[in-house]
């Protein structure tokens, strides 16, 4: 066993080396700020984030896991197969809102799949700061696929050719980048007379600048032009305000003629002359002998969070040696500078090019010493190596705007308790919650969503219904314990209905305190705590949610706030879910009602159908089928009615109706539909449908197609060769009461198969939907196939290959469009007297 052990920890250590070095490459080759690889996990459906390059894990806890059905790009790279590109920040929330609500920096992103066997070990994701306008051109999307295709090889290749070995269920391994300019960043000092406007700078701000020893020396205009020419009015307001005794709040944010950033930091030393500190905020560390000096604090930390470089003015800001400090994770060593809502500021300046600002408390009983309990101006500056952080005593602070509201942390939440903080945003599940519209739906996304950001390991979800509770959801409790809760009245003294008919929210920060005020309630573990939500939707009762811990904490205020906001989204989600789940069983009872029992019949032909509800929205649509006798042969129809839900299913109903009794006339297919679509039109449901009609003679196999905006059929010959009929069509019904639809005519051989069909069975997100088609077209060959070697086509292996088609689609989780197939096929006349006329095949003698 031990044996066992060391092997499995050494193919994981070259599997980390193995990401890591890829990681690394991306960023050094495809010019990403931030890259890493999700693979598969022991999860199903569940992807882990194995390796991350250029940003500190802690900070992005929250995209450790990911579920492959997910609307996140990484799940639709892994899922589809193919890159997602998302070049800036408005092509990412225009695709992907919930992700852009989790991140929303000027970002672009590219999510390329890692190769394996039979579907993608993973997928390979690159970050980088974007403008706006910027387009495709900012990544390498051939280069991208490339490593992909090189890293799904050599994980292969580690795994002996075993793809499901290739998998990952710990926590992410962070890599530093590789090294950007090897240019130290310099400091440089000036002064500045305002009585003679006369500026003296040091050999250092010469180099700095790139200008000779003295030759700097003039007035603040031509400082200022030196130094940011486009912000030249910034630094001379300031040279005067700081000259007047009001000096900036923090350092100015520059940027040079070359773009480089800068910043610079002034204070009236021996009034009325200002002297100032020029700071070439580059990607090495500073210069100690050049930056200990600094009057401001000056903190630097690498792409992974740890401290690098302090001066002495920060160690003595936040009460610790510079020993101490050096090599320490940020959350590690300033704890009171983490936590919401600093996690996204560091963030910000992470992933985004500008400099973020904002003000902290440092606690009073934090190491105590001088500045415990004060207020501080925190500046980061973002780098391509590290970040530049500067701190700024509160005394410097402008009086009118004092701190930020809110700037506080939370000193009600535990320490180690940290990730239990609402780093949630309500508006995040708000726009998960979008997307769900069935009861289901909705307990899935906060499973999903609300689990992970609060660190709860238990959810239950009750729904009121004449006036008793029954359970929804639930996920984590232990077998059969919630069971004597199922269906009580709003009579009952627990604490699930107690939240509901009050209000209120009740909180339980131990099993111990819950079960002392509740004596005599089943308690399902010795320690814990609950959050027990009211589901109240415009003031009225939908239920409750019990959100379960498995160790005892506390709430603080904010987190109080934060999950009674989420529990009104819930349960404006559920009111929402409810009136769905009520259309759609109205629906998809008028939709049963609709359909046909059973096809037309005729001894010379076969036929069967298959019909599938979307497993999305209001899970019935508007496609159809059928099979209508006309005259001495047969009419076969397929449709689709625009649209889901009740009105797309009468519409349906009506068209069904309506071609039915034009077929029945026999009338040719051409006339079916100009005359289905003048009733569509004089209905005006506002719907229009598309539809294939075609008229069948059994005895010789004469076919008349007329198409009105449907898909093509499809036909298999006797041989096995299967193709895409080339028939023209005319627009869908419903549009242009002058429409014309033109008949094409073939002969229909004895055993070959004819397939109509709705896009449904061949749509795919993010597909062609030719591709589709093309699928079908090869899937109806193999079915066929098969079912020849069982016997022919007659209606047991005909409905054999109608099974064979639709089997894919029958077990998707989601199916976002209904399906409908119909297949028909021919065989000589049977030796009996047959109907319409037929006569019976010849005897034949001995």
């Amino acid at each position: 066993m031990a044996g066992s052990g060391e092997r499995a920890a050494r193919t994981r250590d070259r599997l980390a080396a193995l990401l890591a070095d890829a990681s690394a490459a991306v960023l050094g080759t495809a010019g990403g700020r931030a890259a890493g690889v999700y693979l598969r996990s022991g999860t199903p459906d569940v992807l882990r984030l194995a390796v991350l390059a250029g940003l500190p894990g802690p900070l992005f806890r929250s995209w450790w896991r990911l579920h492959a059905d997910r609307p996140f790009p990484v799940a639709d790279a892994y899922r589809l197969g193919g890159p997602v590109v998302l070049p800036n920040a408005t092509e990412t929330m225009r695709r992907y809102p919930q992700f852009a609500a989790g991140l929303p920096f000027p970002l672009g992103s590219a999510h390329v799949p890692v190769p394996g066997g039979t579907r993608p070990l993973g997928v390979l994701t690159v970050l980088c700061p974007a403008s706006p306008d910027t387009g495709d051109e900012l990544f390498d999307r051939g280069l991208l696929v490339r490593l992909a295709e090189g890293l799904g090889a050599e994980l292969l290749g580690l795994a002996g050719g075993d793809e499901d070995a290739v998998r990952w269920d710990e926590a992410p391994v962070c890599v530093r980048p590789p090294p950007g300019r090897t240019a130290r960043p310099a400091v440089g000092r000036f002064s500045w007379d305002p009585a003679t406007s006369l500026v003296r700078a040091d050999d250092r701000l010469h180099a700095l600048l790139g200008r000779d020893p003295g030759a700097l020396a003039g007035t603040a205009d031509a400082l200022a032009d030196a130094l940011a020419p486009a912000e030249a009015h910034r630094i001379l307001a300031a040279l005067r305000d700081t000259a007047a005794g009001r000096p900036p709040a923090a350092p100015l944010s520059l940027r040079a003629r070359d773009g480089t950033p800068r910043l610079l930091d002034l204070w009236a030393a021996d009034a009325p002359a200002v002297t100032g500190v020029v700071v070439d905020a580059g990607p090495a560390a500073f210069a100690e002998e050049a930056a200990d000096p600094l009057p401001q604090g000056v903190l630097c930390l690498d792409r992974l969070g740890l401290i690098v470089y302090a001066n002495p003015a920060a160690a003595r800001l936040v009460g610790r040696s510079r020993e101490w400090l050096l090599g320490r994770a940020l959350w590690d060593a300033l704890p009171w500078l983490t936590g919401p809502p600093y996690d996204d500021h560091l963030r910000a300046a992470l992933l985004a090019p500008e400099p973020v600002c904002f003000h902290a408390r440092r606690p009073a009983g934090d190491q105590g010493g001088p500045g415990a309990g004060d207020w501080l101006a925190v500046s980061v500056h973002p780098g391509t190596d590290l970040l530049t952080c500067t701190l700024v005593p509160a005394s410097r602070m402008d009086p009118a705007t004092g701190p930020a509201p809110g700037a506080h942390p939370d000193q009600g939440a535990e320490p180690d308790d940290r990730s239990m903080a609402p780093l949630y945003r309500p508006i995040a599940l708000a726009i998960a919650l979008t997307d769900a519209v069935t009861a289901r739906q909705v307990s899935a996304v906060v499973v999903r969503e609300l689990l992970p950001a609060f660190g709860g390991r238990r959810l239950a979800i009750y729904l009121l219904q004449e006036r008793r509770l029954h359970l929804a959801w639930e996920t984590g409790f232990p077998r059969g314990f919630l069971d004597p809760f199922e269906g009580v009245g709003l009579d009952t003294r627990i604490p699930g209905v107690e939240t509901l008919t009050t209000g209120r929210p009740l909180f339980f920060e131990s099993m111990a305190q819950l079960g002392a005020a509740y004596p005599g309630l089943a308690l399902d573990a010795e320690v814990g705590a609950r959050a027990f939500l009211p589901l109240i939707a415009s003031g009225r009762p939908v239920g409750s949610c019990i959100l379960g811990f498995d160790r005892p904490r506390g709430f603080s205020a904010q987190e109080r706030t934060v999950l009674t906001a989420l529990a009104g989204l819930i349960a404006h989600a559920m009111e929402r879910a409810r009136r769905y789940d009520s259309e759609a069983a109205l629906a998809r009872g008028l939709q049963e009602a609709l359909l046909p029992r059973r096809l037309s019949a005729h001894p010379g032909v076969e036929t069967a159908g298959r019909y599938l509800p979307g497993t999305q929205g209001m899970d019935v649509g508007g496609d159809w089928y059928d099979v209508v006798e006309s005259g001495d042969g047969l009419a076969l129809v397929i449709g689709d009615v625009q649209g889901h839900g009740v009105q797309a299913a009468a519409t349906m109903g009506q068209l069904r109706s309506a071609v039915r009794a034009f077929a029945l006339g026999d009338r040719p297919p051409d006339e079916v539909l100009s005359g289905t679509n003048h009733l569509l039109i004089d209905l005006d449901p506002g719907q229009f449908a598309s539809c294939c009609c075609l008229r069948l003679d059994p005895a010789t196999g004469r076919t008349l197609i007329a198409r009105a905006g449907h898909l093509p059929p499809l036909l298999r010959c006797p041989d096995g060769r299967t193709r895409v009929l080339d028939v023209p069509g005319g627009v869908v019904l419903g549009v242009d009461p002058h429409a014309r639809y033109p008949v094409t005519e073939l002969v229909l051989v004895p055993d070959a198969i004819l397939a109509l069909y709705t896009d449904g069975l061949v749509e795919r997100p993010g597909a062609d939907i030719d591709e589709g088609i093309a699928a079908l077209r090869l899937a109806l060959a193999k079915a066929g196939a098969a079912a020849g070697r069982r016997g022919g086509t007659g209606a047991r292996s005909l409905a054999a290959v109608a099974d064979r088609l639709t089997g894919t689609a029958r077990l998707a989780a989601d199916r976002p469009d209904d399906v409908a197939l119909l297949l028909a096929a021919r065989h000589p006349p049977p030796s009996v007297p047959g109907r319409h006329g037929h006569r019976p095949a010849p005897a034949h003698g001995p």
